[in-house]
């Protein structure tokens, strides 16, 4: 079994990439973030015609996210409420951000945690309350869902080796401490880092910016990520970063990382 992440940066914009994507690469299931595209003006006949069901959770111009799975998923749901409920969610489930189902006893859990703008800014503090709430979710789901990937952009670099200038982008939003604190506090839940139960090395990205060729020269950000729960990352045989589709013109500014079972 495949999963794949991508953040498309605009489904509509980048859609004839992920259909080729697609064929040359036909995964079990395909987590997007980003697709900015109401419910209703997705695109979902190219990809239903390839075979997927598609689950779809977005708003207009801003975030959104999808998951394409190739067998029907049980249980799919959108956002915190319908774990946590809508008193203790308030507002934060406006924004999409959040989908979940499962398939093949797999519980999958596609995020798009926010940005977070710059430190100390009020997005910022939104992006905090909105990792705790996650965290709470978690705690939840993963007593009921032994095998639980959780996956998406995460918009946080976990440690100095993930990223081309620690040093450099120390005071950027996705390295505060806050941040990483917020992230370790989750994988305490019991979730294990895919990628790294495979590869220890730095130099590994998943983001470039576009400006200043920073593809061309590496100069990356690994932000996106799979965490497994322990029974399901012992079942793990490999979980690698596709660098082709940045390589494309007019590319999302974030490529595919994929993990197999």
């Amino acid at each position: 079994m495949k999963i794949v992440t991508w953040n498309v940066n605009s489904i509509r914009t980048r859609q004839q990439q992920v259909i080729e994507w697609l064929q040359t690469n036909p995964v079990d299931v395909l987590c997007l973030q980003e697709t900015k595209v109401i419910d209703q003006d997705f695109p979902r006949s190219p990809f239903e015609e390839l075979g997927y069901h598609t689950y779809i959770s977005g708003q207009k111009s801003y975030n959104g996210v999808a998951i394409f799975s190739l067998s029907p998923m049980q249980d799919v749901s959108s956002g915190f409420a319908p774990i946590l409920g809508e008193d203790k969610v308030g507002d934060f489930d406006i924004q999409k951000r959040l989908i979940t189902g499962v398939v093949n006893d797999v519980c999958i859990l596609n995020l798009y945690v926010p940005n977070g703008a710059s430190v100390g800014s009020e997005k910022y503090d939104y992006k905090l309350h909105w990792l705790k709430l996650l965290q709470e979710y978690i705690k939840i789901v993963i007593d009921k869902s032994p095998n639980l990937c959780i996956c998406g952009d995460f918009n946080i670099v976990p440690e100095d080796r993930d990223i081309h200038d620690p040093e450099g982008c120390k005071n950027s939003v996705g390295l505060s401490d806050a941040e990483r604190q917020a992230l370790q506090e989750i994988l305490k839940l019991g979730l294990v880092d895919a990628f790294r139960q495979f590869t220890r090395e730095g130099g590994h990205y998943s983001w470039w910016d576009y400006r200043a060729a920073g593809f061309r020269r590496n100069r990356g950000w690994r932000i996106d990520h799979h965490y497994l729960s322990l029974p399901l990352s012992q079942k793990a045989t490999s979980c690698i970063i596709d660098k082709s589709p940045r390589q494309l013109p007019k590319p999302s500014d974030h490529t595919p990382v994929i993990v197999e079972f």
